[in-house]
């Protein structure tokens, strides 16, 4: 326990510069003494903490002093931030440095923790390519040379030329000022801006990708977060090919319907105790594919062109399966 709470330390000092005793000891959930301690501790094994006093002292590390995990390089210690995630490391190109950062963070544990650690890891298993089902889940794939033009832009804040398909659209060359990047259900985003407008652009359908040496217009901090949430907004309430449905569903089936909806526009119980719904869709398409996975758990009950197109849809289902004339 000391030993890791010593690496802390020293860690907290390396990412936030000087910091008082009553400070680490806050931060650590120790007490002062301890801290002191520690501290002695420290500098007697050689690393370099030195006191400063007076009203705004408090401890330091001598500049420069440096703490290297086994050669880390840029794209390693990257993969190990997003590493939350192992789709997300995969998302953003950085699966293969994930496994080689990985190894190193191995290499570098006491030769007694080796064999503990690989035992438990091979205990617990995060996202797995099938479901229960044997569905192999589906994850996008972008060409590594594209993510990493991608990838370099975005992190050195640099303008990003991108042939892009849009959907039912030919590919086009457009050039725009990165934000970052997102993964969501293996799905990847690049959040930008185009002559000061927010754009969102689905990485899969990159076809290509160059960085420039342009700088990008941005701001020096984002809150990537919040960005999603605004993106995410705009998408469910904008765009011309959305379209409203009256929709009645079996209050067991709810989620499923608000779950692949963009917007609840309004909901109310009826006698018979379903829901009515007025629900957006994206388009006609959507609509209708989703109305039609609840099958007779739910009743759309406007616009007429859904309900035809359902009508139509059931009954070609039910021609094919009929029985033999």
């Amino acid at each position: 326990m000391r030993a890791d709470r010593l690496v802390s330390l020293v860690l907290l000092l390396r990412q936030r510069g000087r910091l008082t005793a009553d400070t680490l000891a806050r931060e650590l959930e120790v007490s002062t003494r301890t801290v002191l301690r520690d501290i002695e501790a420290l500098s007697t094994a050689g690393v370099p903490v030195y006191a400063e006093r007076g009203r705004h002292g408090g401890f330091a590390l001598l500049p420069g002093f440096q703490t290297e995990l086994t050669g880390l390089n840029h794209d390693e210690a990257l993969a190990l931030l997003v590493a939350g995630s192992r789709s997300g490391a995969r998302a953003f190109g950085l699966g293969s440095a994930l496994a080689s950062a990985m190894r190193k963070v191995v290499e570098a544990l006491p030769e007694s923790y080796r064999a503990t650690a690989a035992g438990a890891a091979q205990r617990l298993l995060i996202d797995p390519e099938i479901d229960l089902l044997s569905r192999r889940l589906a994850a996008e794939e972008v060409p590594d040379t594209i993510m990493a033009e991608v990838r370099s832009a975005v992190l050195a804040g640099h303008k990003l030329r991108i042939h892009y398909a849009a959907v039912n659209q030919t590919p086009k060359w457009r050039t725009v000022d990165p934000i970052g990047l997102v993964t969501v259900r293996d799905q990847g985003y690049l959040l930008a801006t185009r002559s000061g407008a927010d754009r969102t652009y689905r990485l899969s359908r990159l076809v290509a990708a160059k960085e420039l040496a342009e700088p990008a217009q941005r701001p020096d901090r984002v809150d990537l977060d919040r960005a999603w949430q605004e993106r995410s907004t705009q998408f469910r309430t904008g765009g011309d090919d959305q379209v409203t449905v009256l929709v009645r569903v079996n209050p067991a089936r709810r989620g499923d319907l608000v779950g692949t909806a963009l917007a609840v526009l309004a909901e109310e119980t009826d006698a018979d105790g379903w829901l009515r719904l007025e629900v957006t869709f994206q388009d006609s398409r959507h609509a209708e594919w989703a109305l039609w996975q609840l099958a007779t758990n739910a009743e759309a009950l406007a616009p007429q062109w859904l309900r035809t197109s359902l009508r139509n849809r059931a009954a070609a289902i039910a021609t094919r399966y009929g029985l033999p004339s």
